[in-house]
């Protein structure tokens, strides 16, 4: 069986991570992706955090294999016509240049459609239309104004960016969304369509459960929050995800930067616990034996959980909470994950 998306021709026009992010999984689906680039210096990635001289980066590499590209410049008329051309021949256009960046060059939408009506014109912008439409975004531009950091890091310190690149790669994701459903669509119409998503809307549509928070928050205080004060926003908590199922990060043999195990406590899952750490009488303690009592003690419940894990290095703790069914997660570093066996047996990891 062939991939999903063969014989669909994407028209890569975009750059750094939102856009590329977008047609590499476009590319691993089956499509055939041409990345269009400038004549002397191709995407700017190719040369940011560069490590060996006059090589491609691996920010470059991580998010454009797959793809096929040339070099065109789309302000002289030579350039313009081929790109023209290459319009002509594809099912879709992506970017995501600066607002009005292509319809400056004389590619709008209504030229493009123009040109070939199928087509579809999909673009990734950091804001949609209003006061911000003009404003620059970047990863942590978007985390900042989509929700994300006001929620994350600690209550008594400073709003706190993600790991996980959600502003970029994370409306990537949402604009592969976007495409799939106009192609499906355009089998129904046998016309293409413009859509486009914002890097602020997907980072808020990531923090739902914190938008959730919020319109609780109008009942009172959120008792799934270990915080001791609640003003009129959700505030930041920590490693606690707020939800109906409180967790923490313990720390496990070994006292390195990532030695921890991130645990949870599910109603079902307390008694087998106890008696894996040996504290058994707490089964039926009445500060303790149910989920709402458990509330009003979480940190001392923690506490307890963690004078056990400190015992084990973190594989061994996931071993053994595993064999009781509680849910838990060693915190792995990109080191450790780089080596994973279960993650190179899918073939997620791989070495070229």
């Amino acid at each position: 069986m062939g991939k999903a998306l063969e014989g669909l021709r994407i028209l890569d026009m975009t750059h750094v991570q939102l856009g590329p992010s977008a047609t590499q999984i476009l590319a691993w689906l089956g499509a055939d992706v041409v990345k269009v680039e400038l004549p002397g210096r191709g995407d700017i990635t190719r040369s940011q955090l560069r490590d060996i001289p006059d090589v491609d980066s691996l920010y470059f590499t991580m998010l454009n294999c797959n793809k096929r590209s040339i070099t065109l410049n789309t302000k002289t008329e030579e350039g313009k016509t081929i790109f023209r051309k290459l319009i002509a021949k594809s099912d879709v256009l992506v970017e995501n240049f600066a607002p009005g960046a292509l319809d400056r060059q004389g590619f709008s939408w209504e030229t493009v459609r123009e040109i070939n009506p199928r087509i579809i014109y999909a673009s990734g912008k950091g804001f949609g239309p209003g006061p911000y439409v003009d404003c620059k975004a970047y990863e942590t531009v978007a985390q900042a104004m989509g929700g994300s950091m006001s929620t994350t890091g600690f209550e008594d310190s400073v709003p706190t960016s993600t790991g996980a690149q959600i502003g970029d790669s994370g409306t990537g994701m949402h604009l592969v969304a976007a495409v799939l459903a106009a192609v499906i669509q355009r089998e129904k119409t046998g016309r293409g369509q413009r859509v486009e998503v914002a890097m602020q809307d997907c980072v808020l549509n990531l923090c739902r459960v914190k938008m959730r928070d919020q319109q609780r928050l109008l009942q009172g205080p959120l008792k799934e929050y270990p915080n001791e004060t609640f003003g009129d926003t959700v505030p930041r908590s920590g490693n606690a995800s707020g939800g109906g199922q409180p967790g923490k990060a313990l720390k496990c043999k070994g006292g390195g930067a990532n030695d921890y195990t991130y645990v949870i406590i599910q109603p079902p899952g307390w008694e087998p616990l106890m008696k894996l750490v040996g504290r058994e009488e707490l089964i039926t303690d009445s500060a303790f034996a149910t989920p709402q009592a458990r509330l009003s003690h979480l940190d001392e419940c923690f506490q307890i959980i963690e004078q056990w894990t400190r015992q084990y290095d973190k594989l061994e703790v996931m071993r053994l909470l595993n064999g009781v069914n509680v849910p838990c997660g060693p915190i792995m570093s990109m080191k450790e994950l780089i080596e994973d066996g279960s993650l190179m047996t899918r073939g997620m990891v791989v070495e070229v």
